[in-house]
């Protein structure tokens, strides 16, 4: 059995008056269409009610790792009736789908975001990253891993490298191997928060959890000598409760990281282009090849780094995109929608 305040309940306080606190958990884990509660009454299984499915328009509208959710028990299965309001919600762009997102996990405070030091290091990946723990209110913290097998002077050119284009963030390196930067990485986690940690496969994120708990709970492989990757071994994301109080939430390996409507993440973490197209002659600039644009102008005179230039425009052209593609999907949607109404109206007139 889990205390409500065991598992975050203080971070939705505000939604609680008039809720029977004995009728809501937290959803640990997703299978397919059934879900994993962590709740007063222990460890339930559970399933959305006829209703919640019938009404939901896309993912999103399902429950997530990390959701607050109203349940009825039935025996020994609880049916979820209600996803509580969500404070944050970190999202990609479903995988093969042009028009509709995949929600990752809900109601979390700090996004890690782990890359290998040795192998995975990749501006703008990290940055993508970024933009997602951004667009889903959610602050990022960039761990580098793996720092035992490079150079102090290499890690040293890293971490400026991301300070340099990524102003602000907070940075800690980390060896799972020395244990170098792993306490520093605990000192963060505080009791009732949660912490979603993500990267590409074999970066280190189950053995750095092992080490967060001090207990070998997840799955780890041998590294390989060929390419000194990890075998990734999470195949589901999943919600573990730490001694100290601290939540994390533990994600498979992402091959990609595609990004939707993520306008607020982008203009958040490319600040600084944020910052100087305000100045552009136009109020509509695109940054690309228009007379009095500031950004452009910034390039050409070492302000702006380029390469950084050049990740924001891909990404602001993913998201755009993005949304012709959901606009598309609705005026199709809709088309469908009256030509059925037609057709049920002929129906009743009696030419079908």
């Amino acid at each position: 059995m889990y205390s409500l305040k065991q598992i975050g309940i203080e971070s939705i306080s505000d939604q609680l008056t008039g809720i029977d606190q004995s009728a809501i958990g937290r959803i640990s884990k997703v299978h397919k269409e059934r879900y994993e509660i962590l709740s007063e009454q222990g460890i339930l299984i559970a399933e959305v009610t006829g209703n919640l499915r019938f009404s939901a328009q896309g993912p999103e509208d399902f429950p997530v790792v990390g959701d607050w959710v109203e349940f009825s028990l039935f025996d020994e299965l609880a049916i979820i009736h209600r996803i509580l309001s969500r404070k944050s919600l970190l999202k990609r762009k479903a995988i093969g789908d042009r028009s509709e997102t995949q929600p990752i996990a809900s109601n979390i405070e700090y996004a890690f975001i782990i890359c290998a030091a040795n192998y995975d290091f990749n501006l703008n990946r990290i940055e993508r990253y970024l933009v997602m723990a951004r667009s889903g209110n959610i602050i990022p913290v960039v761990l580098l891993s793996k720092t035992d097998l490079i150079s102090q002077d290499k890690l040293d050119e890293m971490v400026e490298s991301i300070q340099k284009r990524m102003k602000g963030i907070a940075i800690i390196p980390f060896s799972n191997e020395s244990q170098e930067g792993i306490e520093e990485i605990i000192h963060l986690i505080k009791p009732g928060e949660t912490i979603c940690l993500l990267g590409s496969s074999g970066v280190g994120k189950s053995t750095l959890i092992n080490n967060l708990l001090g207990v070998q709970l997840q799955k780890t492989k041998k590294i390989s000598d060929s390419t000194h990757k990890g075998m990734h071994t999470t195949t589901g994301r999943e919600m573990i409760i730490m001694e100290n109080g601290g939540i994390l939430i533990d994600t498979p390996g992402m091959r990609e990281v595609g990004i939707s409507n993520d306008e607020e993440g982008i203009d958040s973490t490319f600040s600084q282009i944020n910052s100087l197209a305000g100045n552009c002659r136009y109020h509509d600039c695109k940054h690309i090849n228009e007379p009095g644009c500031v950004v452009l102008e910034a390039i050409k005179n070492g302000i702006l780094d380029e390469s950084a230039y050049e990740n924001y425009q891909k990404l602001v052209r993913e998201s755009e995109h993005y949304e012709s593609s959901v606009a598309e999907k609705r005026k199709k949607d809709k088309a469908f929608g009256k030509m059925v109404k037609n057709v049920m109206k002929q129906k009743k007139k009696g030419k079908y």
